[in-house]
């Protein structure tokens, strides 16, 4: 059992692992600095067989414990009024899509605008620079151009001889290390992270409900956040929200791998991936990394955006 830090030891692991200086004043690439093209390049070098597989989950349409407020989508248009155009000839139907962001259950990823620590974001920069209209500095919009790198598994219920880890279950140091012995792979710089719990056998075995709020979710220990940023990944992501629910209760401090990933370290986060398929074609294959493309949308002022990861192995 990992003892549960204080806050004190909280506040002192954030002013230690504080990258606010790191790659100038302004910067708001923070972790993705650590990704050079020529990393891009050995990602794609990873290629061999070409099997594409998504790391995304559907998007949620019906609420559920997991996605209490789920995304919209109706028709603007459908197949009784296909000439409603108005064009001779064009016939064509149009929906429309709705969704909040962030949450439990859509696959989405963590802008650095996202989180605060004492009122303040990644860089030093004041929670007022999230406005009504949208934020004006660590938006979405600094991914524009899309992420493109080494993804890596680590398949923390394999390495455990298990098909799930329990809710609230927590992962140490050790798990990470011992998963990176048994799959033959390391995690190194600049890659993408994607740590699995299992969390979609343990809904499977609940015969599809889970209720992330009532009977939790396992995550990361905060121990683990200086070897992340020893590790110096670029990316973040889990089949959970890599913190562990129920939240901790450290002062404070609810969401440690959040808080001081996204605020201090600079890493953007993926939540409620869907690694089932991912990780039964790697142990197919017997390797664990891969090409990982990750294409949010180009939102100004966005503080996240729903996201379809996609492996390419």
């Amino acid at each position: 059992m990992l003892d549960e830090p204080t806050a004190a030891d909280m506040e002192a692991l954030f002013e230690r692992l504080k990258n606010w200086d790191r790659w100038g004043d302004g910067d708001e690439r923070a972790a993705l600095n650590h990704q050079t093209a020529e990393h891009r390049a050995a990602a794609a070098a990873l290629v061999v067989d070409g099997a594409v597989v998504s790391l995304g989950r559907d998007l949620p349409l019906q609420p559920s414990a997991e996605t209490p407020f789920p995304a919209h989508h109706h028709m603007l248009a459908a197949g009784d009024a296909i000439s409603h155009t108005g064009i001779p000839g064009y016939e064509a139907c149009g929906d429309y899509v709705g969704t909040q962001v962030h949450g439990l259950g859509i696959t989405h990823i963590d802008a650095l605008s996202h989180m605060f620590v004492h009122g303040l974001m990644f860089g030093g920069r004041p929670g007022t620079e999230v406005r009504s209209d949208g934020a004006q500095a660590n938006t979405v919009m600094t991914l524009a151009d899309g992420l493109v790198g080494r993804g890596v598994l680590l398949d923390i219920p394999r390495a455990r001889g298990v098909d799930f880890l329990d809710g609230a279950g927590t992962i140490g140091v050790a798990d990470l290390e011992q998963a990176e012995a048994d799959q033959g792979v390391t995690v190194g710089a600049g890659d993408f992270l994607v740590i699995s719990t299992g969390r979609d056998a343990r809904r499977t075995d609940a015969r599809g409900n889970l209720d992330p709020i009532g009977a939790g979710l396992a995550g990361l220990h905060p121990e683990c956040l200086p070897w992340l940023h020893e590790r110096s990944i670029s990316v973040l992501g889990s089949d959970g929200i890599s913190d562990r629910m129920p939240l901790r209760t450290i002062p404070g401090w609810p969401f440690p791998i959040h808080q001081v990933g996204i605020v201090a370290i600079g890493l953007h986060l993926i939540d409620n991936l869907d690694l089932g398929p991912i990780a039964a074609a790697c142990a197919e294959r017997g390797r664990w990394s891969f090409l990982l493309a990750v294409n949010p949308l180009r939102i100004p002022g966005g503080t996240g955006c729903p996201v379809n990861p996609v492996a390419v192995l």
